[in-house]
């Protein structure tokens, strides 16, 4: 078989951090790297290396996303946008962004906010609940709006990520966070001391598009974007399985794979270095310990895409390359240090 694994932030974004970096055990993954072709391009979000798998630049996250999710297979024609909830608050003058990941929203609270805005901006479009944190839009008119994926700015700093200033959804933005501002709901959380969804981030705008098949012929993903994307493009999706071993159980022999491991990606966002470490472990026990011993076997080419910090970084390996002893693992910290020089690895 051929395998890819796509796995966002698969190095810790701070280098010099001791703690989170320090004494992280990562065998499996470091005897891989070691013997691995490798590659660094220009920095992208999850989401975009993600739809490039399928071919995609400029991908309609949105009506995608949306097609992936259980409850959206009925609702993705029109013109439709992310619009995930998030809370700003100001820290040393500057905004800082908070996705419903950072906080509790229950799904009560959820829709009743929507339910409100649905009758509020009525003239704009029909807003749509899928889960707590992830929203969407349907525009009546459709509107270019360029912002960057969530998963670039949750947590972060907005400075330039919204390109489209002057845009029209972005002045009526303006309009909903005055809005959010004393809806009931708000106001509850408030008074509990709970973070209010002040505003909402739009992004990934446009209509479902038909895609060709991809390289792999089939998807393993619990990300509804990752199931959305092979949805459209007609490729078997199934969850995600826990190891190596599970998917070599359940996939077809000698054809290529994908699978989507983005367990990593949450613990950055919330600057969660603990979880992270956690995470990684149970990455590297379940998949790349078990991928030394089956490459050249039952895997003949392994490709590592991580979307991270320092760009998109990838590993190629084929089976031949297990028998190159000479090459020495090194520590994911050393990696982490020569990436943020901009060294080679």
């Amino acid at each position: 078989m051929r395998l890819t694994l796509l796995v966002p932030e698969l190095i810790w974004p701070e280098p010099n951090d001791q703690l989170t970096l320090g004494k992280l055990a990562a065998p499996g993954f470091e005897w891989l790297a070691a013997r691995a072709a490798f590659e660094r391009q220009a920095r992208v979000a999850f989401e975009t290396a993600l739809a490039r798998q399928f071919g995609l630049d400029n991908a309609p996250f949105g009506a995608l996303r949306l097609l992936g999710e259980a409850a959206g297979q009925d609702k993705s024609d029109g013109h439709w946008l992310c619009a995930d909830p998030v809370h700003l608050r100001f820290h040393h003058e500057r905004i800082i962004l908070a996705d419903a990941g950072a906080f509790d929203l229950e799904e009560d609270e959820a829709h009743a906010i929507v339910a409100s805005l649905n009758t509020e901006f009525a003239d704009i479009g029909q807003f749509h609940v899928s889960t707590a944190r992830r929203w969407y839009l349907r525009l009546h008119t459709p509107v270019d709006h360029h912002a960057e994926p969530i998963s670039t700015i949750a947590g972060r700093r907005l400075d330039n990520e919204l390109t489209d200033k002057n845009g029209v959804l972005t002045r009526w933005l303006n309009e909903v966070q005055m809005y959010l501002h004393g809806h009931p709901v708000n106001e509850r959380r408030q008074a509990e001391g709970k973070p209010a969804v002040n505003s909402l981030w739009l992004w990934g705008g446009g209509s479902l598009p038909r895609l060709a098949k991809p390289d792999a012929s089939a998807v393993w993903s619990n990300n509804p974007l990752a199931t959305g994307l092979a949805s459209a493009s007609g490729t078997p999706t199934q969850p995600c399985p826990n190891g190596l071993a599970a998917l070599l159980t359940q996939a077809a022999a000698e054809q290529n794979q994908l699978v989507v491991l983005d367990s990593l990606l949450p613990p950055v966002l919330y600057e969660d270095g603990p979880g992270w470490r956690d995470a990684w472990e149970k990455l590297d026990n379940n998949w790349f310990v078990p991928l030394r011993a089956a490459l050249g076997r039952q895997v003949e080419t392994l490709t590592i895409v991580a979307p991270t910090i320092y760009g998109q970084l990838t590993w190629t390996l084929h089976g031949k390359d297990r028998w190159k002893f000479w090459r020495k693992p090194r520590p994911l910290a050393a990696l982490a240090k020569d990436l943020a020089e901009g060294t080679t690895p």
